[in-house]
């Protein structure tokens, strides 16, 4: 594995740092040098186990090579009857299942529930302990939200239908995921501190600027001098406006606080008159202008 000339961007190794995965980086260097991944377990010396581990962690950073995707369409859903539910009821495997989701959710599934269930096994193909965990997933989300209700079975197979069309069909896959999506709401909770948000969730316009701005990959001191211009020049926050500065910022390629200085010295001084520049009036212009 020649790594003489191997280089990795920065944001790739935030990401890989956040799994804590060593296997994973190592399947990352090893992909990144032209290896097909196919070969990866023999050569560095992975057991089957510890390779799918590391293949799902790098899936869900969205560092794998070819993701899978299932693409379900809506109009292909199947439409069980109550027969398939009680032939399927007799099967050992899949009574146990109901009884455990019916244990998590603390009711008793009527047979529209039943159906959607059966749906998650027979159709989707995920097997029973990924749905176990995909339940338990859904529920610690509502909590997260500030919800004390379980989740309905139609709001379960929202998500099943994602996973499913993400390629989510083991519990090494499940693992990575949530996983992935633990850090995202470290990182998320972590951004509303620097923004003074606290006490209540992000709106869903928020939500979008918010994972906007962790996709740009800016360190804290970034966000924080975002936030403190915004607020001098709007008086408070100002999500549009935040993300005119961000989104200036990631194009000319600053990633941190010592970017952004350098760039601020590098940028034309006011005009002798004390008049802004024609780039500050420019940027002034599209903010007029978009609202």
């Amino acid at each position: 594995m020649n790594i003489d000339n191997l280089s990795i961007e920065s944001g790739d190794v935030r990401r890989l740092l956040s799994a804590a995965s060593g296997d994973a980086a190592l399947l990352y260097i090893y992909i990144r040098c032209g290896n097909d991944p196919a070969g990866a377990e023999e050569a560095l010396h992975l057991t089957e186990v510890r390779y799918s581990c590391a293949a799902a962690t790098l899936r869900q950073l969205g560092l794998w090579p070819e993701e899978k995707r299932v693409l379900i369409a809506a109009g292909e859903r199947p439409n069980y009857t109550e027969r398939d539910v009680l032939e399927m009821g007799s099967e050992p495997s899949f009574a146990r299942l109901c009884g455990e989701v019916q244990r998590r959710l603390g009711k008793t599934l009527n047979t529209e529930e039943l159906k959607i269930l059966l749906s998650f096994v027979r159709y989707l193909g995920l097997p029973e302990d990924v749905v176990c965990v995909l339940v338990a997933y859904c529920q610690e989300r509502n909590r997260r939200k500030g919800s004390l209700r379980n989740p309905s079975l139609r709001t379960i197979e929202k998500e099943a239908y994602s996973w499913a069309e993400q390629g989510i069909d083991t519990l090494e896959e499940a693992a990575a995921f949530i996983q992935s999506q633990n850090v995202y709401h470290s990182r998320l909770s972590r951004l509303c501190r620097l923004l003074q948000i606290r006490g209540r969730s992000l709106t869903a316009a928020e939500e979008r600027y918010a994972k906007a701005w962790l996709d740009m990959d800016f360190d804290d001191e970034v966000i924080t001098m975002a936030y403190e211009r915004t607020c001098l020049n709007t008086g408070g926050l100002s999500w549009a406006y935040m993300n005119k500065i961000l989104t200036r910022w990631y194009e000319a390629g600053f990633r941190t606080g010592a970017d952004v200085r350098a760039g601020d010295r590098k940028a034309p001084p006011k005009g002798a008159s004390g008049q802004l520049g024609d780039a500050e009036m420019e940027a002034i212009r599209r903010v007029l202008q978009e609202g």
